[in-house]
């Protein structure tokens, strides 16, 4: 064998301070014990499970017959920003232009883009928590400075006006915030909105993402938007896209409606890093937009009964403390009764370490709070059948018998 003097390579500071992914992660463990043959059942990623509707699928075929194979304008076909601006109107009564509307990769690139655009050095964000895992991790590749303020079981994990307004300094720049919430399901009303724009509008300087990806996901009514508050719409940056109304979550597009100088901003960014938007994709999102919104509501009505059997067979699990999620597709509850408790010669000393037991003992595969800034928590998906939930939920309860 001939030695080498090879040496690994010395990454940047920037990759190396920056978190996995622990949504992925999990799943990549559970898929990994499947492959050795373990029956795992994966509650850990945020994926609907059902199929992308046929029409939808049916307006890419044609794209591609029709020669949509070429490079796309940075900020999306002027026909799929006219139907998200319709959509705007139609769902939200809040008034945009194509110009106010820039089309991305997922929206996650939609909050990457906006968050690169937006935050400086130094510059404070404050983060609603429980919040989504790569909201933190954005932030910190832009330099800024996360600033989690967490909501309480008792509040719905929603924090207050009040919660805000005391966490708000001179170098707060940006608030970002899901609603409906992954991971909890939480869902703010438009009276909980209220008060918080009245907060945002004595503080000029802070702009706010509102995540609202889960948007049609929604088990109580009308959706609130923030951007319908028209004193302080210019600041705020609406972020969507179809991966979880639309089941389109391979097809990677999202979209933002902001200020049009933000947007020009977004596009800018985007230029440099993954130019337009698949054009397949862009083409069947637009058929997404312009088909409505029936089949999101039909598979709303599936996510709803799925989360009143999850919460029913919860109920029987000792020690968990769980709000009832108003939206998307999560049930987020307090395992804190169970740290302490082993099982041989381990002890359960956090949410991780749950999380990794019920991974190997009951071969059910969740992710835990630590990753969505609650550490006292653990986050189960419920976009899985009927059928796998139960066996789910069995096989958790009787491990979790087990401890002591």
């Amino acid at each position: 064998m001939y030695e080498t003097n090879e040496k690994r390579p010395v990454l940047s500071d920037r990759i190396t301070a920056l978190a996995e992914s622990q949504t992925i992660a999990m799943a990549k463990k559970a898929r990994e014990l499947t492959a050795q043959g373990y029956d795992m059942i994966n509650l850990s990623f945020g994926e609907p499970d059902f199929q992308t509707p046929q029409y939808i699928k049916d307006a890419a075929k044609k794209a591609i017959d029709d020669g949509f194979t070429f490079y796309t304008p940075v900020p999306g076909y002027p026909e799929l920003r006219q139907a998200i601006v319709d959509k705007f109107k139609r769902d939200n009564n809040l008034d945009y232009k194509p110009e106010n509307i820039v089309v991305s990769t997922g929206a996650k690139q939609s909050i990457a883009n906006a968050v690169m655009c937006l935050v400086n050095p130094g510059d404070e964000v404050i983060i609603v928590s429980p919040y989504w895992v790569s909201y933190e991790e954005i932030v910190k590749l832009a330099e800024g400075v996360p600033v989690p303020v967490q909501g309480s079981l008792e509040n719905d994990y929603k924090i207050t006006a009040d919660q805000l307004e005391n966490a708000i300094t001179s170098n707060t720049k940006l608030v970002m915030y899901s609603s409906p919430c992954n991971p909890t399901g939480a869902v703010f009303n438009e009276e909980e909105l209220l008060a918080i724009a009245r907060v945002l509008q004595k503080h000029p300087q802070v702009y706010v993402i509102a995540d609202e990806i889960y948007e049609y996901i929604n088990f109580e009514g009308q959706h609130a938007s923030l951007a319908a508050f028209d004193f302080i719409k210019d600041r705020v940056i609406t972020v969507n896209g179809f991966s979880k109304g639309y089941a389109m979550t391979g097809w990677r597009v999202g979209y933002l409606a902001a200020h049009k100088d933000i947007a020009a901003a977004c596009d800018k960014m985007q230029s440099q890093i993954t130019s337009g938007t698949c054009s397949i994709a862009q083409k069947a999102a637009t058929a997404a937009l312009q088909g409505g919104k029936e089949s999101a509501l039909e598979m709303t009505e599936a996510y709803r009964r799925r989360r009143d059997l999850v919460l029913a067979l919860m109920a029987e699990i000792p020690g968990f403390k769980t709000s009832v999620p108003d939206g998307a597709f999560y049930v987020f509850p307090d395992v804190s009764y169970y740290f302490g408790k082993r099982y041989d010669d381990k002890v359960i000393n956090s949410a991780d370490d749950l999380s990794m037991y019920l991974l190997t003992d009951a071969h059910v595969a969740l992710v835990s709070g630590e990753a969505f800034g609650a550490p006292q928590s653990i986050r189960f998906s419920y976009a899985i059948t009927d059928e796998k939930l139960e066996e789910a939920l069995h096989r958790i309860k009787s491990s979790l018998a087990k401890l002591q």
